[in-house]
């Protein structure tokens, strides 16, 4: 009890506060998510999130020598198309701008960890994750064929790990099953187990050009205010066998990321999705706050809720914002 208990002599000096504090997570638990454009020369500024770009390969490329410098651990790769169907066909070509893009990075950087989103939205006409039944809403069972074509067509090209994103039940074991008959044994898969049906991605669907046509994806993605459910999505993605759980998005579902830590021996990733990378731009450029300094805050508070792989834009300015 004060006065004999003082807590403020704990943080008395810098370096009391580091030997007492947590470090803040290294550049090797950090992915980069990236934009890829078929073509060559692409380097289209995303004017929803500040200091990314939808790129062609070879311009990712020299992007991503920096960003390997400093240690980052992987990059997500997200592809774009002009060619858009009823099916999302594009996105299992393969000449798509993913599939043409993995063995490049994996050439040019053989120690970078590739993981490659499988989804549709972005690749059909009416931007859902899935085809349409004739009532016009995504048809789970044949969007299952669908996104194991994708998903081959991605570990076929080299990605370590696919990551599947269309929140369709059963896609996780679907996609497992058709990556060991194609004997893509090793290829990881890292699940968007508990993702949500968040107003944060915003930012997202304009750099991807991916927000449905009509509707919206609260039929399949998880409900915010339905704990229990979001973590049955992962207790059964981890059943079917997934190698990696995420949580999507990150700051505003630390208690989802704490309690999913808690029930699982998987690793946990956390995806900082777009919405709360702008936020925190748009906030530093009305002067309202410090970037470097709420970056660093919003990554510990990841850390403390238990993330152990962090999904996040701010990975291409690690040595800027992170390092210390």
């Amino acid at each position: 009890m004060f006065p004999e208990t003082r807590l403020r002599r704990l943080r008395r000096t810098e370096g009391l506060r580091k030997m007492l504090g947590q470090p803040l997570p290294g550049p090797e638990k950090f992915i980069w998510p990236v934009f890829l454009r078929e073509g060559k020369g692409i380097d289209e500024p995303i004017s929803a999130m500040p200091g990314q770009s939808r790129m062609s390969a070879e311009v990712l490329l020299k992007k991503l020598e920096p960003v390997v410098a400093s240690g980052i651990g992987g990059v997500l790769l997200f592809g774009l198309t002009s060619k858009k169907d009823a099916d999302g066909s594009e996105a299992f070509s393969e000449k798509g701008a993913v599939q043409r893009a993995v063995p490049l990075i994996k050439k040019a950087f053989p120690q970078l960890t590739v993981f490659t989103d499988v989804c549709l939205c972005a690749y059909t006409d009416h931007g859902h994750c899935g085809p349409l039944n004739p009532a016009g809403e995504v048809d789970n069972d044949a969007a299952l064929t669908l996104l194991q074509k994708v998903a081959v067509s991605h570990a076929a090209a080299g990605a370590d790990c696919v990551a599947p994103s269309a929140m369709m039940d059963g896609q996780v074991l679907a996609i497992r099953e058709a990556l060991d008959e194609e004997g893509l044994t090793d290829t990881l898969l890292m699940s968007y187990s508990s993702k949500f049906a968040s107003s944060m991605y915003g930012p997202f669907r304009e750099a991807e050009q991916s927000a449905p046509g009509k509707g919206d994806r609260q039929g399949y993605q998880a409900p915010y205010n339905d704990l229990r459910q979001a973590l049955r999505e992962s207790e059964l993605d981890e059943d079917e066998g997934a190698d990696i759980l995420m949580v999507k998005p990150a700051l505003m579902y630390l208690d989802v990321i704490q309690q999913l830590r808690e029930s699982t021996d998987l690793p946990v990733a956390a995806y900082n999705v777009s919405g709360e990378y702008s936020m925190l731009i748009a906030q530093a450029d009305r002067g309202w706050g410090d970037l470097r300094a709420m970056v660093r805050e919003n990554m510990a508070a990841m850390q403390r809720a238990g993330t152990d792989i962090f999904i996040s834009y701010w990975a291409s300015r690690y040595n800027e914002l992170l390092k210390d």
